[in-house]
Parts: structure tokens; sequence; C-alpha cells
């Protein structure tokens, strides 16, 4: 449900590095990319003034299980007794799965606040070439979270507001997702969804617009630390429908690997809408849209197939994207109405179109 502890704000890396010292002393330092490099070697440095042997790794793929087995072997020469897992969303999957599968402490420190994967006790697993496969339930979350603002500051504003996103589509796939649940805890998770929601519609631009300002912290918590809360207390119930299963479908395609996870599910968010719109006759979903489109606009992030590098995608691509979308057992079919593939393709191509008020 929750990391076991969270350590956040301002200097909150050096405020954990007793935690760290306490849940190992010779950790599997994993990162991946070379932007980010000066920063982690910052990092390992001051790990091992703490007194730490670090072995540092590079995840070279997305997480995926040839990765994995491969940093399983580079383990079994260091036997490090913890991972740090320190990125973007997909280093965090893969130094949580990693840390699951070999039974040790797992400490997650967020480089962007582009997803809740420091949060989560939740793999998502990849391709080498970076198509979804499929995610992997965790045993437990993880040991540690720092959350330190000072590193996610220096991340490109792009990674923030691909978080945006995602934590945006909380409130649209939980709300669905739940169906109609009296469970209290998946109902309080729907509420702290909306709420989540309504902030980020209020703070969104103030944030990227004032790096290091209340609003910009109160966005990299929402979308760091919030959006995790609600999949944790609401568990499978809250998670992910539509707008995810697109994300799912495009990263099929080679030519939207240069997107974002964010930028993908927010785009998907938009097709969501559509669908319940359209073949469930949801007037709010109509209204949502109306809402939404703007500001993803003036977020900057991809609101149509164009934005998402698939100006010249064939038919048969698309085709593809839907037919994975669409597969049994996809998120997709949590929606309360059957979409077919034909249905998405039209959702996927009018997504960006302004709705149609009826009368």
């Amino acid at each position: 449900m929750a990391p076991v502890r969270v350590i956040r704000g301002s200097g909150a890396w050096q405020d954990a590095l007793p935690q760290i010292r306490a849940l190992c002393s010779s950790p599997l330092f994993l990162g991946r990319s070379s932007a980010t490099q000066p920063l982690r070697n910052t990092l390992i440095s001051s790990l091992t003034s703490a007194g730490m042997k670090v072995a540092p790794a590079l995840l070279r793929h997305d997480c995926c299980n040839e990765d994995l087995s491969r940093l399983q072997s580079e383990w079994s020469v260091h036997r490090s007794d913890g991972v740090i897992a320190a990125g973007g969303g997909k280093v965090l999957d893969a130094g949580k799965l990693l840390a699951d599968r070999l039974d040790l402490p797992c400490i997650t420190v967020p480089l962007s606040a582009s997803t809740c994967a420091g949060w989560t006790a939740l793999s998502n697993l990849y391709s080498p070439d970076g198509a979804f496969f499929g995610d992997q339930a965790l045993k437990y979350c993880p040991d540690l979270l720092v959350f330190d603002h000072d590193l996610l500051r220096q991340a490109p504003p792009r990674t923030l507001a691909s978080g945006i996103a995602d934590a945006l589509a909380k409130w649209y796939e939980a709300s669905v997702s739940s169906g109609a649940s009296q469970d209290g805890l998946i109902l309080q998770a729907v509420q702290m969804a909306r709420v989540l929601r309504d902030q980020l519609l209020i703070d969104s631009v103030d944030a990227m617009q004032n790096p290091g300002g209340d609003a910009w912290i109160r966005v990299i918590e929402a979308c760091g630390l919030t959006a995790g809360v609600i999949g944790g207390l609401g568990g499978a119930r809250c998670r992910t429908v539509a707008a995810h299963a697109v994300h799912n479908g495009l990263t099929q395609l080679q030519a939207c690997h240069g997107s974002l996870h964010g930028e993908k599910v927010g785009f998907g968010v938009l097709v969501q809408l559509r669908l319940e719109e359209r073949l469930g006759g949801n007037r709010l979903a109509e209204q949502a849209h109306r809402q939404l489109l703007p500001l993803l606009k003036q977020l900057g992030l991809p609101v149509s197939l164009d934005d998402l590098g698939l100006s010249k995608a064939s038919l048969s691509d698309l085709q593809q994207v839907c037919d994975f979308a669409c597969r049994e057992g996809s998120d997709l079919h949590h929606l309360p109405f059957s979409v077919t593939p034909g249905a998405l393709l039209e959702a996927l191509v009018g997504a960006s179109e302004p709705s149609v008020r009826r009368p």
C-alpha cells in the first residue's frame, strides 16, 4: 500500500543517508540516462563518503526481463545487499522488480516527477525494443522513498508535464474502474483522485512557469506521491482503464518510443473520454474533454496522433495499436461498455477534435 518510509523535501537525500545505511552497506545503484549520470555520480560519492560500498549498474533498455537477467548476473558478482534505483519511472520499476526477485531492500530516488513509480508495488515490463509487455505486482512497496525537491528541480520541464498527465489520469480511470464498489477505501481513493485532479487543474500551469515555487512543490508531490497513495489505497480497482491501454498499444509502434509515458497516457485520457462520450453516452465525459484539452495543449502535451509522431502512420500501424489495446485481458475492458478495435481507431483519430454540444 505504501513505502515503509518516505523522506521528502529539500535536502531529503542527505537526510536519508542514515536510513539507507541502516538498510544496506553495499548497494547496487541502478541508473540509466546519460543526462543524469553526473547527478548519480554525486549521489554515489555521498554514499561512499557515508561508508557504503556501491556497485553502479546501468539499465540498457526499458524495464525488461532481458535487462533484469543481466542485472541479476551482475549482482551475483557483487553480492550487493540492497538496490537503490535513481531515475525516471522505468529505472524505478526495474530497481523495484530486481529487489523483489532478489529479496533485497529497495530504495527509490525519483530524479523527475514523471510518474508515481517510486511509490508503488508494481512494475511495468517491456520488450527490449520498448513495447509494453505486461505489469508485475510486487510483494512490497519500496523500503524507502527519497523524494528530494533539489534533485527533482534539475529534471527537464517536459518530464513534469508528462507526470501531470499521468497523475490526471488517476481520476478519469479510477472513477470508472472502481465501478459500483461500496468498499470504503476504494470510495475514499476515488475521491482523493478527484481532489488530485482539481489541484492539478489549478496549479499545473503555475508550476511549469515557476519551478521551485509553492505550486511546483504541490504539483511534484501530487504526481510522485499522492498518485501513488491513490493506487496503493484503492488497489487494482483504482488504477488503469482505457488511457493506459491506449498507452500500451502506442508502445507497440517504434515511432512512439520518443514520447514519454505520461504523454501517451494523457493522449489516452482524451481517447477514453471520447469513447465514453460516443459509446457510453456520457455527457460528463463531453464536458471533461472540453475542460482537459486546452490544458494539455497549454502544457505542451501531445493531443493528437500527429503530435505523437504518427502523422505518417499507416492504417495497419494504427490497427496494431487498437488490436493490442483491445486484446483479451486489457484494462480497456474495465469500461462499462464494449469497445471494438474499429471504435477505438475512430476515437484515436478524433481525440483532439472539439466536442460537439448536443441539444
